[in-house]
This record gives structure tokens, sequence and C-alpha cells, in this order.
């Protein structure tokens, strides 16, 4: 870079360090901005226009347009040449501003007097704050230089009005993070809580966006660098003992690290006026951006390594969240972009509650907090950027809505439905102990499902009778490399301990699609739920199934055993499935060891093509659990992880019913024990409708036991079947409704 433009654009931030310490308002600040920010570029017109919300921008300070329009003219995003720079993110630099795309003209700004049109996005971290503009008469485009000079500006106003420098009247020079927003996500799992915000990456703050001294913050970024490379030569010296495929991960993260065109453009950040924290968050800035618009899946995934390196340095210059888990609160809400299974087990059960940027219905993070009955909101756009920690937040698990900085009307319903909440949960204890037998006297059993040791406390507290679905996954998504056949079984050992004599269905190692293994080779598959997943992989490695089924064996140490395979689609399967458990067994007897008192082994109905397997299937397993989050996706063709389509398909739907139906006749028929097992049977309606059908066996989260069993117990079976065949013979799509009313007049 010209050492002459590094010597202007320092004069440019000092000059401008000098107007933001001056003790103005907001507004006198911004135009103080905008008319340094013309003279300095010699250009007629300097705007800066800023968010009102977040779908429009308002010109909040003009030098050269007309002054009546500050605060009057507003356009939507995406709307003119301004709209056009906050929506793409990127620079438009044009000499004939009339003729470009998009262009709008504004009448009350007279800017019909200017050619030329430069917008710069005022962002930080990829949130656009605003548009940062100039304008000249004569038709030219801006330099490269000019250019460049703006992004370092624009960086600066971010930083500046993060930190609240420009507060005044009006929307859009409201103070940011302080007032009410309402997040609207996807659930994830059901319940509400209060609490306060606890991010789970801290925010760096930037308070000293321009130097007095580039050469010093040259040698700060230089020596955090430095300690940023060694970190990671740590990380991959601490992964010698894991899959290959791990360490060339950590590879690419270091290749990334030592690159010399990302410090170089910090440095030159730093000679033009920036500090090393400025520096690093322009440039994290601009990665982000990238990858908002990356359509290639592993270029997305190398720029977030990119972000996550920029934030480790940031913390490295700033020394925040260093100590970050020290002061969690006494109520904390989790609010992060995604988070792992290992990470969010580092928590505990402290957390009340979570919120998530990103995030899918069957992750690791929504079992996890399903197993510890807290509610979960995922793909709540913003949070991240708008939480503050310590933030009041409300997790509506129910709507799919989070309430942060509430005001108090909000409040005060929120506690109402909560108060509501726990005189019911009062109610289901009492009946805790009773069995949940209908008025005409059949007897459903209720099971839970668990996959963390911490679930079994639930067992007992929730009345359940059992554990119809232990998923044991978690403990191989949790580790860095294969866990151990002893680890496993003094797991399994426990649990079964834990659960005191009931029943504990242990399904088998269930990975492939949303669950991937960091230590296996991953597999590109255009649509994972339907590829190389379950049972599929245990058939395919045969040695971790057989390992696995070793350590079950070890730990029943002559106690009961049930285990089933998941996602069986045919017969064949299953048999090739069991022929491992009976090598197993014979194993285990020439070794010596003590074998299961009784075994049952069973296979989960995921997939319609199951429930037409031969009968000599139906006879051989010992049982079957119908898996509803599965079977339901591929029933309806919808992909649950879809919002588009997987609330448009009814678990009550007569076509899905009927197949249900179908199932529970060929297991009658066959003596074989049915249970249905997923979120449905977890949901006090589907569950009745479940029990009229004749299902006897429902398993589901602890928290939903009580408000299935209560209202089990208030009806009569015979009539509800009666209210379904009346809708199925009147042509609903749904029995919901009929039955729903029904209840109406019932409970």
């Amino acid at each position: 870079m010209p050492h002459r433009l590094e010597s202007e654009s320092r004069k440019l931030l000092g000059r401008l360090r000098e107007a933001l310490a001056a003790d103005n308002e907001g507004q006198a600040r911004l135009d103080a901005v905008v008319n340094l920010i013309a003279d300095s570029m010699m250009t007629e017109v300097c705007s800066i226009y800023l968010f009102r919300d977040a779908e429009t921008l308002e010109l909040c300070a003009t030098k050269g347009l007309q002054a009546e329009a500050v605060h009057q003219t507003r356009m939507r995003l995406g709307e003119g040449l301004v709209g056009r720079t906050a929506y793409s993110r990127t620079v438009i630099n044009t000499a004939d501003a009339p003729a470009a795309k998009g262009f709008r003209y504004m009448p009350e700004t007279g800017e019909e007097r200017y050619s030329s049109f430069c917008g710069v996005p005022i962002q930080r971290l990829g949130d656009v704050l605003g548009v940062l503009v100039v304008q000249s008469k004569a038709a030219r485009e801006y330099t490269p230089d000019e250019v460049y000079a703006l992004e370092i500006v624009a960086m600066v106003i971010a930083e500046m009005t993060e930190l609240g420098a420009f507060v005044g009247e009006g929307a859009a020079l409201s103070a940011r993070h302080q007032q009410p927003v309402m997040l609207r996500g996807s659930i994830a799992q059901e319940g509400a809580s209060e609490g306060v915000v606890y991010l789970h990456e801290p925010r760096v703050v930037v308070t000293n966006p321009i130097s007095e001294d580039p050469e010093t913050e040259a040698a700060r970024l230089r020596d955090a660098i430095e300690d940023l490379r060694k970190g990671v030569d740590n990380m991959l010296m601490g992964a010698r003992s894991v899959d290959t495929d791990q360490v060339q991960v950590l590879e690419a993260y270091r290749m990334f690290a030592n690159s010399t065109s990302w410090l170089k453009r910090m440095e030159e950040d730093v000679k033009s006026g920036l500090s090393a924290e400025a520096a690093v968050e322009k440039e994290q800035s601009h990665a982000r951006s990238r990858l908002s618009r990356a359509a290639d899946p592993y270029l997305r995934e190398r720029l977030h390594d990119l972000d996550d390196l920029s934030n480790r340095l940031l913390r490295i210059l700033t020394g925040q969240g260093a100590e970050a888990r020290a002061d969690m609160p006494d109520n904390p809400i989790l609010v992060a972009r995604n988070i792992g299974p290992g990470e969010l087990l580092e928590y505990g059960k402290k957390i009340r509650g979570i919120v998530l940027e990103e995030g899918s219905v069957g992750s690791h993070a929504a079992i996890v907090a399903r197993a510890w009955a807290i509610p979960l909101i995922i793909n709540a756009k913003g949070v991240t950027r708008e939480a503050l920690n310590g933030d009041p937040i409300l997790v509506d698990g129910d709507q799919g809505i989070a309430h942060l900085r509430p005001d108090e009307t909000v409040q005060a319903a929120f506690r109402d439905k909560i108060a509501m909440q726990t005189r019911a949960q009062e109610r289901y204890a009492s009946i805790r102990d009773l069995p949940a037998e209908t008025k005409c006297g059949t007897r459903i059993s209720l099971q839970m499902n668990a996959g963390l040791i911490a679930d079994l406390p639930s067992l007992a507290g929730s009345g359940a009778e059992g554990v119809g679905l232990f998923r044991t996954e978690l403990q191989f998504l949790i580790r860095t490399q294969m866990p151990r056949r002893a680890e496993l079984s003094a797991l399994y050992a426990r649990v079964l301990k834990a659960a005191d004599g009931k029943r504990v269905a242990f399904r088998t190692l269930d990975i492939g699609s949303d669950k991937v293994l960091t230590y296996m080779k991953p597999n590109d598959e255009p649509n994972p739920a339907m590829g190389w997943r379950a049972i599929r992989v245990g058939l395919d490695k045969p040695g971790v199934l057989r390992m696995q089924l070793q350590a079950l064996l070890r730990a029943a140490n002559g106690q009961p055993l049930t285990v089933m395979f998941p996602f069986v689609t045919q017969m064949n399967e299953f048999r090739a499935a069991r022929a491992e458990m009976d090598k197993a067994m014979a194993r285990e007897t020439k070794l010596g060891h003590a074998l299961p008192s009784k075994l049952d082994v069973g296979a989960m109905l995921e997939t319609p093509s199951l429930a037409y397997a031969p009968d000599a299937f139906f006879e051989e397993v010992d049982f079957i659990s119908i898996g509803g989050n599965d079977l339901k996706q591929f029933f309806f063709a919808a992909d649950r992880e879809n919002e588009r389509v997987r609330k448009r398909y009814d678990t009550l739907d007569t076509s899905f019913l009927a197949f249900l139906s179908h199932v529970i006749k060929r297991c009658e028929k066959s003596g074989t024990p049915l249970s249905f097992c997923g979120e449905d049977a977890g949901r006090p309606v589907e569950a009745l409708c479940f029990a009229a059908l004749g299902l006897r066996t429902l398993s589901m989260r602890p928290a939903s036991v009580g408000p299935v069993k209560h209202l089990l117990r208030r009806v009569n079976l015979d009539e509800v079947k009666a209210v379904m065949d009346e809708a199925i013979a009147n042509g609903d799509q749904s029995v919901r409704r009929a039955v729903a009313d029904w209840l109406v007049y019932q409970v």
C-alpha cells in the first residue's frame, strides 16, 4: 500500500477520533463525522444510513443532501443503491448512479445533481448496521485506495455504533442491546424457562478501534498471532492419538493460522490507523460476508475455521472471555450459534434453557435438551449478535420464541404461564405411582427415553415403568476417539444398576444422517437421512457392532438384557444383526462370562418397508419399537429438519393412523410386543389416539409421562376409538379436531 495513503488514512482516523471524543450528543457526532469524511475525501456528499428496524434504512446524517431529508428518507433493504449495498454486504461503486441497476431517485434529498456513487456497508462481524455513502457531481468511479479508506472508516463507525456513540432520538439512533426483542425460531424441545443470557462464546468488545501508534499495534498483532499459532500447534500435538481424519481437520486449521495473506491484510489495516483488534474484526466481517454467499459447503466450513480463529485472536488481544465459565449465573439460558454434545454436557444441568442461532431438531444438542427436560429453540436468527451476557430472557419452547429484555407486560404473562405449568406438574406428581389405566380398564405402559446416565434419576421421579429407548450413540459422539469396550461395559452396567430392575431397551449405535462421529471418515452423501446410517453402518463395520454387543452382554452380567437394532428396513438386515449377537454370545460363553438370564432382541420400525416384511420376521423378532420421528418423515416424504414441510403433516392424519393399525394387526397376529417411541408418544392427544388404536406401550421424554398419564386415566378408549372412526368415515384428513372437540366435554 502506498505510504501516502497510509499517512492520509491515519490522518483521517485521527480527526475522526477527535470528533468522536467530543462531548456531543449522538446526532451531533454523526453530523461531525459526515462533514469530516466529505472534507477529507473531497466529495460533495457524504451520508450515513442506519437501520431503524430489520428491513428499513433511514438517512441519519448528511453533508450535501437536503438537511430536511434527515430522518425522513427511508428505504427497504435491497431498495435503491443504498439498500442494495446493505443487502449484498458489498461495495457499490459507479460513475453513473442513475443508470446503475436498482437505482431509485429520492426527490426530497436533492441528489439529482450527483452522478457518481460509492456505498460501503457499515458492518460488524457480518451484521450490517447501515451504509456509508459518498457522492460527487463528476462522473467517476472512486479509486481502490479511496474505497479502502471508506471501508476503514465504516469499520470504525460500526464499532462506535455498537458502543452507543450515536444514540439519539428515533428508532435508527436507539441504543443497541437495550430494547426488547422478540426472536422467532423453531421448536426443538418444548417447555418454558426464565433466566439470563449466558453466551457460549462471549462477545469481545473492541473499545479502541483507532490506534495512536501503528508500530505498537503491529507488534501486538504479531505477538498475538504467534500465541495463536502455538495454541493451534498444541491442539495438533494433543491429537496424535486420534483418527487421521481429525488430524487433517486440525492441519487445515493450522494452515489458516499460518496464512500470510490473512496477516498481511490485517497489518495493512493497522498501518492505516486501526487498532489490532479492529483490524482483526474488519477481516472477520469480510470473512462472514463471504460465508453468507458461499455455495460450496467445503468453503463455508473453511470460512467457519477462519471465523473461529479470529475469535481466538481477539480473546488473546483483549484478554476477554478467559474466565467465561467461572461466573455462570444461577439461572443461565445458554445462547450460542451452535454447540456440540461434549461442550453442552460440560455445562451440566445448571442450564435452564438453550437458544441456538443454528441447529436442528435431531441434533445432539436437542437430544441432550430433551434428556434434561429444558426448552430448546433453534434457528433463532440474530440471537448471538443481539444478546449480551446477563440480559434477561424468556424461552418459550412451546412456541419457538425467545423474548430478549422483555417488557413488564410480556414478563407478567410469561410468569403466569410458568405458574400454570408448575401447578400442572404438582397434579402429575400426585399420580406418579398410579398406573396409566383408562376408565375402560386398559393399562398402558409408559416408559421414558434416555441417553445419559444422568437421565436415570428421572425414571423414579417421572413415574415411568422402564426405559423404552436408551440412546447409546451419545457416548460415541462426545469423544474424540472410539470408546473402548471396557468403558462402554462399565457405563451400561451403571445404567442397569440405576434402573433398579426396570427394563432398559438399549438401542445399538445409531450414527449417520445428522449424527456424525469426528473420528470416522465422513461420507459425502446427497441425502444422509436415507443413506449410510444406523444398522447399515453396524453391518458394514461389524467390528464396532460386535464390540458394543459384547459390552452390553458383559454389563448385564447375568441380568435380563434388552437390545434393539435401529433403522432396520428388511428382514435380512435383522437376521444379519441377530447373527452378530449370536456370535457375541458364543464368544462370551467361550470366555466363561455370565450370559443374560433373559435376552430380548428387537428392531426399530422406522421405514414403511419393514411393515410389509415376511411373516417370518414378525415371528423371529422378540419385539418391535416404532421409531415415530423417522417413520413420519419417510411416510410423508417430509424431511423433519425442513421447517417448510415438516409441520404440514399431522401425526393424526388418517393415512398414517391406517398404517399404524396395519403394523398393530400384524404384531397382534404373531404375538409380537409392540411399542411407539418418539416425540409424538409424549404428546397427550397423540398418545391417547395411539392407545385407542391398540398400542399398549409408549416411550417418551420423562417430563411427558405425567401429562400423558393424567389424560389416559380420565378417558374411555372405546369412546375415543368411536370418535376417530366417525372422523375417518366422514372423510376427515385428520382425526385431531374431532378428538380435541370431544375432549372438551370429557376432561
